[in-house]
């Protein structure tokens, strides 16, 4: 179930902006840096406002879903789940729904308020049974680049499906040419990431655990992308797409707020 499938919000875009208030990292950047290159780059969760935050909140719901995590009380008469976010005391943050009782309804419940573990309306229905976090962790062994491996590259994928993601001075170019670039930023990255294994990112894509490793174009300094790491085996990955960090971001924050300098939304 989708979240706009589950409840309705009447005031969406104003519940992030609190929802991002009320957290512990308030200054954290939900919002693209260059949106309108987002857009063009294909990433169309950038014609929202909080986009980062928006694609947070709705695919939490989604894995909170699939793993059972959406705790009812009252005879289902409300739901809660816990957003994964805390405040800057480290209290956690649940979003609060009741039961829609309207004719004709489109959805079975309607938002009520972002809560604090502490607050009096949570305690009183979830005392006892507190909404667990989404798990995302149980093959930690994948959150790490395994230096020992080899990445396949699948190049044909990238360059029909993914080419405009690419910086502007390689979407005009060749095939060839932006192929012979695209090998040699790999093969430079893989060396790094052998030498520095928590460079790759974990991302959370369709169910699984992928790494992330920046590819370096246009500038020696500034990554252009992201490319994306399919794990296979404990001595194989496959390269299979190359993503703009916007979206690398966003797959990225559902773990943890990515702590790198290359990957910024």
């Amino acid at each position: 179930m989708e979240i706009f499938s589950f409840a309705l919000f009447t005031r969406f875009e104003d519940n992030l902006r609190f929802l991002a208030s009320l957290s512990n990292d308030n200054d954290e950047e939900w919002e693209y840096s260059d949106p309108q290159k987002e857009l063009q780059e294909g990433n169309n969760s950038a014609r929202y406002s909080f986009p980062i935050l928006r694609n947070y909140f709705e695919y939490t719901y989604q894995k909170l879903h699939s793993e059972n995590r959406i705790v009812f009380a009252e005879g289902e008469r409300f739901a809660c789940f816990n957003t994964g976010l805390v405040t800057r005391h480290y209290e956690e943050i649940f979003a609060f729904f009741e039961e829609n009782k309207s004719y004709n309804k489109q959805s079975p419940y309607f938002f009520k308020a972002f809560l604090k573990e502490s607050d009096r309306e949570f305690l009183s229905y979830y005392s006892t049974n507190i909404p667990q976090r989404a798990n995302y962790f149980d093959k930690p062994e994948r959150l790490l680049f395994n230096p020992q491996s080899v990445i396949i590259k699948n190049i044909d994928h990238i360059l029909q499906d993914n080419k405009l993601r690419f910086p502007a001075p390689l979407r005009n170019a060749t095939d060839r040419e932006i192929r012979n670039q695209l090998n040699g930023a790999i093969e430079e990255v893989t060396k790094m990431a052998k030498i520095n294994y928590k460079l790759g990112i974990p991302q959370w894509y369709k169910g699984e655990i992928q790494l992330l490793l920046p590819l370096y174009l246009t500038h020696q300094n500034k990554a252009d992308l992201a490319l994306s790491l399919e794990y296979i085996n404990e001595k194989t990955y496959r390269a299979g797409a190359v993503l703009t960090k916007g979206m690398a971001y966003n797959n990225a924050r559902l773990i943890v707020a990515p702590q790198s300098n290359w990957l910024q939304p």
